[in-house]
């Protein structure tokens, strides 16, 4: 942090007063949004004033929010310093908090003046972080861009590596694919949903294993890797396509099925996913790859069998599913 308010002092015209917040996702919430709300009041700060989010997505995320409702609005900077916030959470203008019954339940869109990012703070980041954030630049290359997934196949090591060039070119390359989206579809009323690969099940794993188990990267995996599954079981996908989902999530350090220990259940996975917002007049809609290698859909029109078949596989071993069985 030093060194960003040292650089935006340096002529001397600017005010900087800094506040620092608890990371995490069990800190995404509104008794840690008023802190920021309470820090601005303190300071009298007017419309004027903009708010800058250095952290990770969970930071981005709540100061984003504050922003948006600090005086009806005022403006913001995203400087993402983990891979996660690079790739994904600072573009688009998501902001918001996650409501015990949901995750980023409450927020609204609206989007930074700019997001600056230095590459330099990713080599502090814990190897968990940048293996999380990998996730979400392996989503790009599944559903939309087919030459990027290749890359990322041949370009894993080098990425946990943290080399110079193939950090740059993945987060450069990933950026691109969400502005386009992004353009296309800024509320998410269709394509820019495509971007929740694996959501829908990470989040209700994120939910119901109780928030900061996962990072969020980790449960997008397993929910990337339940997508694929329920779309190879409808016949959307081949097997082989499956088999490098799973090798390259795997290869990337990042879980593919849940432990033994999981609370998780099938009666809790599909009730916390019947709350998801993709939900739309009572029908839940999901992203699944359907096709070839970079092509996906958005859509409530699938079996709901195989829906429930894969999450009774998932589950099948969970400490969570076994209580379940005994209650029943």
């Amino acid at each position: 942090m030093e060194k960003y308010v040292e650089m935006l002092s340096e002529d001397g015209t600017l005010t900087i007063d800094t506040h620092i917040l608890p990371d995490g996702e069990s800190n995404k919430r509104m008794e840690v949004l008023y802190t920021i709300l309470d820090k601005a009041m303190e300071l009298k700060l007017d419309r004027k004033c903009t708010f800058v989010a250095l952290g990770g997505g969970v930071i981005g995320d709540m100061v984003g929010f504050a922003a948006s409702i600090y005086q009806r609005g005022v403006n913001f900077i995203q400087v993402p310093t983990t891979v996660m916030a690079m790739v994904d959470s600072s573009v688009g203008g998501k902001t918001g908090v996650n409501h015990p019954l949901g995750k980023n339940m409450v927020g609204a869109f609206y989007q930074p003046e700019c997001v600056f990012i230095d590459l330099n703070t990713l080599s502090t980041l814990p190897d968990r972080e940048l293996s999380s954030g990998i996730s979400e630049i392996i989503k790009y290359g599944l559903i939309r861009d087919q030459e990027f997934f290749e890359w990322q196949e041949a370009n894993v090591p080098a990425m946990l590596a943290r080399d110079a060039d193939a950090m740059a070119f993945a987060v450069r390359r990933s950026c691109e694919n969400k502005a386009e989206v992004v353009a296309a579809d800024e509320r998410e009323a269709n394509v820019r949903a495509t971007l929740n690969l694996g959501h829908t099940f990470g989040h209700a794993i994120e939910n119901g294993s109780g928030y900061g188990t996962y990072l969020h990267g980790e449960a997008v995996s397993i929910g990337t890797v339940m997508a694929a599954t329920m779309s190879a079981r409808m016949g959307w996908i081949d097997n082989d396509l499956l088999k490098r989902v799973y090798n390259i999530l795997e290869a990337a350090k990042q879980p593919v099925e849940l432990p033994l220990d999981s609370p998780m259940n099938s009666e809790l996975f599909l009730d916390l996913m019947a709350s998801d917002k993709k939900v739309a007049d009572g029908q839940l809609r999901l992203i699944l790859l359907k096709g070839e290698l970079g092509n996906c859909v958005f859509t409530g029109e699938f079996d709901h069998n195989a829906m429930v078949e894969t999450v009774n596989d998932f589950v099948a071993e969970c400490e969570g599913q076994s209580r379940l069985m005994a209650l029943k």
